[in-house]
């Protein structure tokens, strides 16, 4: 028999930024919003067209945030309570603006590959189904090649190109630090989809990260 896996606790720190929140504290709130906003507004980018309109949804996202702050029960971090928060904003704008249609509606592709077929041994080898260029092993790469500039920016590249869903799933689990029960929640999507989409989005990543350490 499964048992569910209890969600992490909030911070710490959480109550003490509530309570100044709740007590209008602009400093608490100045350090929130620094601290937080470019990456709502990446995130606020892959619901609608332009990022005028994505710096409205954030802002949207402040002002919501101060008005129902008296109501933050802590059941999950105040992180994920502003991003939850600005999905629901970008997600309801996206679709006014006939940018995206509803993710449940995204099923994965089961033609799509999350690896190149190439990358595995074909029937007639000794060895059917094996890598026939296997991933180099993350532990024998140099620290200083996976910090460098270059591969930050490629990576940061390559997550552009993803399709929308994955794109987002991605940016939930791997830059906002949600879990899959919170990204299933917000996006409408089974766990086994969820699963899926952020296996197919992190093997495109690595494969550029593979791309990127094999020129250097």
């Amino acid at each position: 028999m499964q048992h569910a896996v209890p969600r992490s606790a909030p911070p710490a720190d959480d109550a003490a930024v509530v309570d100044a929140l709740r007590r209008g504290d602009e400093a608490a709130f100045t350090d929130l919003v620094n601290r937080y906003s470019a990456s709502l507004l990446r995130l606020a980018q892959d619901f609608v067209r332009t990022r005028a309109v994505a710096e409205e949804v954030v802002q949207e996202t402040w002002l919501a945030v101060l008005s129902g702050i008296d109501g933050f029960e802590g059941r999950a971090s105040l992180k994920t309570w502003v991003y939850r928060i600005l999905v629901n904003k970008a997600k309801t704008r996206g679709v006014r603006e006939a940018r995206t249609v509803p993710f449940s509606s995204l099923a994965p592709d089961d033609d799509e590959r999350a690896v190149p077929e190439e990358r595995f041994r074909g029937a007639d080898d000794q060895w059917p189904g094996h890598w026939a260029t296997p991933p180099r092993p993350v532990e024998t790469v140099p620290e200083e090649h996976l910090l460098a500039r270059e591969a930050r920016r490629r990576i940061s590249e390559a997550l552009e190109t993803l399709p929308d869903v994955q794109r987002v799933v991605v940016t939930l689990r791997d830059v906002a630090g949600w879990d899959s029960d919170e990204v299933c929640d917000a996006l409408g999507l089974s766990e086994g989809n969820q699963r899926v989409l952020l296996h197919r989005g992190r093997a495109r990543l690595r494969a550029t990260l593979e791309r990127y350490l094999e020129e250097n």
